[in-house]
């Protein structure tokens, strides 16, 4: 017969009376709903783009709404007509009545780049820059574009472009009709005593966007409408469609302003040697304009961002999510510093108040 006493029962896994194991569980449980936001959060990246997009879009409507509110006193849903319809017929003139010209000097563009990259290509050839016989700016275009990937992937068809704008126009209307509605609807998800900071939050994050958008509006106008009449005045061809794509692309901060750089040095060269110093030289006074006046006046009463984080939030963004990702970089780092902001000083508050 055998002696020895019995080893003591533990709790198996099936037993949730056990405080270690509830502990256990509530740990996994954390870790296990982690991956699972990222995982949605990642499958679900083109349609929270197009909420963000409408967001960014509902902002850029308010900010005209309050705008016109200063000068126009009637009640808001007027005042927000008043804007959207500004908008449409902005759009509409542009593609109306300038689109016959603007469609032509399109067409002319695109020859005037591919020749001027042929000649670029063939003067790197023959210096030894890069091999001969690489199949020509064809294969590099190919390349580059096969680089690409995701940033290009999502505008396969004119329809699935114009459909997300719509989508995100509609959101953005909806959004800036009764936003009181939306942030409450979000507060109601949160506990009672969080709502207060929540609202404040809000407040701050909604001046933030309004301000950066409206200086972003602005840089676009400005170096949209510098560009053209300066290149006019220089006698560089296709001015107009250069200041549109000029204005268009500064929507995106570093990288929109080499694009453009690029495009309007290529045409400016191929119109004579002196069209493209002056080319250049318009190039580099929209910039300083852009950059030593617009860019610091609006940062002082926004967010103040790093250039290099910008780009690099631009290449991450743009490679993970898409053209949508890069446009969109800016706003969300944006976002994202003012939420950062608010903890670390929610976190400062309570470590300095009294026990």
């Amino acid at each position: 017969m055998n002696d020895r006493p019995e080893p003591a029962e533990t709790p198996g896994p099936a037993d949730f009376s056990d405080a270690l194991t509830r502990r256990e569980l509530q740990r996994a449980s954390v870790w296990i709903g982690l991956a699972v936001a990222v995982a949605l959060v990642w499958m679900l990246a083109q349609p929270l783009l197009l909420i963000l997009g409408g967001l960014v879009f509902g902002a850029i409507l308010d900010g005209g709404t309050r705008l016109l509110g200063r000068i126009l006193p009637i009640r808001r849903g007027f005042r927000l007509a008043i804007v959207c319809l500004a908008g449409l017929a902005f759009l509409l003139w542009t593609f109306y009545f300038a689109g016959s010209q603007l469609t032509a000097q399109a067409e002319g563009l695109r020859a005037t780049v591919q020749m001027q990259a042929q000649r670029l290509f063939g003067w790197a050839a023959s210096t030894g820059l890069v091999p001969k016989g690489g199949g020509g700016i064809d294969a590099i275009g190919k390349q580059l574009m096969a680089s690409l990937g995701q940033l290009t992937s999502w505008v396969g068809s004119a329809f699935g472009a114009l459909s997300s704008l719509a989508m995100i126009a509609v959101i953005g209307i909806f959004l800036t009709i009764e936003p009181r509605l939306y942030e409450r609807g979000v507060a109601w998800m949160l506990p009672m005593d969080r709502r207060p900071e929540f609202y404040t939050l809000a407040k701050r994050m909604g001046q933030t966007l309004r301000r950066l958008m409206a200086g972003r509006l602005l840089g676009m106008a400005v170096e949209g409408i510098g560009t053209w009449l300066l290149l006019m005045i220089g006698g560089v061809p296709m001015a107009a469609l250069l200041g549109i794509l000029t204005g268009l692309l500064a929507f995106l901060p570093n990288i929109g302003a080499i694009v453009s750089g690029v495009l309007i040095v290529l045409v400016g060269f191929s119109a004579g040697f002196n069209a493209g110093l002056w080319a250049i030289a318009v190039y580099a006074i929209v910039q300083i304009v852009d950059g030593y006046v617009i860019v610091p006046a609006v940062a002082k009463r926004s967010v103040d961002l790093a250039p290099a984080l910008v780009l690099g939030a631009q290449l991450l963004f743009g490679a993970l999510f898409g053209i949508l990702g890069l446009a969109l970089a800016d706003p969300m780092i944006a976002m994202i510093k003012v939420l950062l902001e608010d903890r670390a000083r929610s976190a400062a508050e309570e470590v300095g108040s009294p026990a």
